[in-house]
């Protein structure tokens, strides 16, 4: 048995006559319209069974146009908030979840107020967004736990930390002690917060854990050790150990007849900014689905983006999407 799991941030889901943000930032009756069918034709070539969402406004208009294309279960945890104002103005966005199997079960993820202390959090702490958890069962009868997440953006002008594969997590924490003791990454700060309260949810499953998410942070960031490595947890740990491993590295990546200088396959950027592109969006998986791992109860047999639309338009369109779709797929042992 196959599955397909799916995440695709929409770009301001909001049905007119709503606005998000500011008033003037809605669309027309026509542009929604030409919005919509590019979504539902976009969810149709990825073919999935299970999508997680981001930038969700209008929740009621997207269950709608999701049981259209077989999708019976549908899930949000919370509900885009209005300007006190003006009722007509989003003034905050939230994460779905839709799926053509059963969903149960469906949870918070708390606050881990131990990573609060841990990053000098002080005061009020929440999700930007809240994320979602929820039980699947699968046409197997097994149960998996999904997440959804649509972790916190970089505020404007704030210095950005890029790391590569051979940056070690030691190295990491190094180069970002003085920014974040002395508040001068907030959003970093906040992120890591948020990923280390899903890492702690996740810690305490049984059941095999999927979580799908726009992490707002680049590949071999901080924010992807604080999700899946114990090591950043567990200091006493001597070598890197991931609860959460990223599906893409888990694919074998087809090259049909190399060029001789051939130096291996570059990551296909899921955004842009200023021209550069960075992969945001990411779908984790918990060793269950690692073929390496002995107690496996399946395995990765593709991974695939959705960027078509970028390739046209690097900074995407209102109309579409400014990411990529991710697209996973999973044999399921019988």
């Amino acid at each position: 048995m196959k599955i397909r799991i799916g995440t695709f941030n929409l770009f301001q889901f909001v049905e007119p006559p709503f606005s998000w943000y500011t008033k003037k930032e809605k669309f027309t009756d026509k542009e929604w319209e030409e919005k919509t069918a590019w979504i539902k034709k976009q969810i149709q070539v990825m073919n999935c069974d299970i999508i997680g969402f981001q930038e969700v406004f209008s929740k009621n208009a997207l269950k709608e146009l999701l049981l259209e294309l077989g999708f019976k279960y549908f899930k949000t945890i919370d509900k885009a908030k209005i300007d006190k104002k003006n009722d007509l103005i989003y003034i905050s966005t939230t994460v779905a979840l839709a799926s053509k199997f059963p969903i149960k079960n469906l949870k918070k993820v708390e606050t881990d107020f131990s990573t609060l202390k841990k990053h000098n959090i002080e005061g009020f702490f929440r999700f930007a967004r809240e994320p979602i958890k929820a039980t699947i069962i699968l046409p197997n009868q097994k149960e998996i736990n999904f997440y959804v997440c649509h972790l916190k953006s970089n505020r404007e002008n704030e210095f950005e930390y890029i790391f590569t594969k051979t940056d070690k997590l030691e190295d990491k924490l190094k180069k970002v002690e003085v920014a974040l003791k002395n508040n001068y990454s907030l959003s970093l700060k906040q992120r890591l917060c948020e990923a280390s309260s899903l890492y702690s949810d996740i810690k305490t499953n049984r059941n095999p854990s999927i979580l799908v998410c726009d992490l707002n942070d680049k590949e071999f960031s901080l924010t992807i050790d604080a999700l899946t490595n114990k090591k950043y947890h567990e200091e006493n740990l001597k070598k890197d150990d991931f609860l959460l491993l990223d599906a893409y590295h888990l694919h074998k990546i087809k090259v049909i007849n190399p060029h001789p200088e051939f130096k291996g396959v570059k990551r296909t950027p899921t955004s842009y900014f200023a021209g550069k592109g960075n992969v945001l969006d990411y779908v984790f998986v918990s060793k269950h689905f690692d073929k390496n791992n002995k107690f496996h109860i399946g395995k990765i047999t593709s991974y695939e983006i959705f960027d078509e639309h970028l390739q046209k338009n690097q900074n995407g369109s209102l109309l579409k999407s400014d990411h990529a779709q991710i697209v996973c797929e999973i044999e399921i042992n019988q």
